[in-house]
């Protein structure tokens, strides 16, 4: 995992002169990113990924231009990162009974104390480590992916939940990567309850599926965001740092529906 100077750093270089580092469900990484921001003359977005559940499944909503001090915000996230803690540890035992040993602590260790998160992801990278895997895509197809034997099920808010906590704290929400499982058919009912926006720019989205989202935002008058969703080394995404952007007219319509 990247620290936030360094991913910006990353961004700088692939070309990108404004960014938001949407990490999930925290915020902590956002004073450490401005300042790499500040000094290398990138104009950081303040921006997170929050996880909301339908249908026992997760659905990413991303925030952007809120206040990350508020304390709406704050208590919510604080949630959701213990339900991360309880969840980790779920899925090494289950990892345990199959003979895939791996220690959840210091997975864990420092998560609630300095606001991170921690995930699945962080869960494949020790797999990764023992050597059980070769890579993040055989971790989660094998063993974490929902289906798999050590799929745990998230606990938390509904998606419009979410909107509802973005909204509150003054920010901007948009579905994230709605070409990924089934987000496409939360759009309209999401749009109803508030929604500003779709991720319809995403590395993980072909040039059709970009036009359909682009089409389907207008329909909705919903505003468009986009990015890489670059998760760091091993992710799947490597290259996909600075390949997906929104134009400047995109950006002007996402932050015109602040609160």
């Amino acid at each position: 995992m990247l620290r936030p100077s360094d991913l910006v750093a990353r961004a700088s270089a692939a070309g990108i002169t404004t960014l938001a580092v949407t990490d999930h469900d925290t915020v902590a990484g956002l004073n450490e990113a401005r300042a790499a921001a500040e000094a290398l003359g990138v104009t950081l977005i303040t921006g997170i990924e929050i996880t909301a559940v339908e249908d026992e499944r997760d659905t990413h909503l991303l925030g952007y231009f809120f206040d990350p001090l508020d304390e709406g915000l704050r208590t919510f996230l604080a949630r959701q990162r213990r339900d991360r803690v309880r969840r980790v540890r779920e899925m090494a035992a289950r990892l345990e009974a199959l003979g895939l040993t791996i220690d959840p602590e210091p997975l864990i260790a420092g998560g609630l104390e300095a606001g991170r998160s921690v995930g699945r992801s962080h869960v494949a990278a020790a797999l990764l480590a023992r050597g059980y895997v070769q890579s993040w895509d055989e971790a989660f197809d094998k063993y974490l992916g929902k289906g798999c034997p050590a799929f745990v099920p998230r606990r938390g808010a509904s998606a419009e939940a979410v909107v509802d906590v973005i909204h509150g704290a003054g920010g901007v929400a948009s579905l994230a990567h709605p070409g990924l499982g089934r987000a496409e058919t939360l759009i309209p009912r999401l749009a109803r309850s508030g929604l500003d926006a779709i991720e319809a720019r995403h590395s993980d989205h072909d040039p059709a599926a970009e036009a359909r989202y682009l089409t389907l935002a207008a329909e909705l008058n919903l505003a468009v965001s986009g990015g890489s969703d670059f998760h760091g080394e091993g992710s799947g995404r490597r290259c996909a740092l600075g390949m997906v952007t929104i134009t400047r007219e995109e950006l002007e319509r996402l932050e015109a529906r602040r609160r």
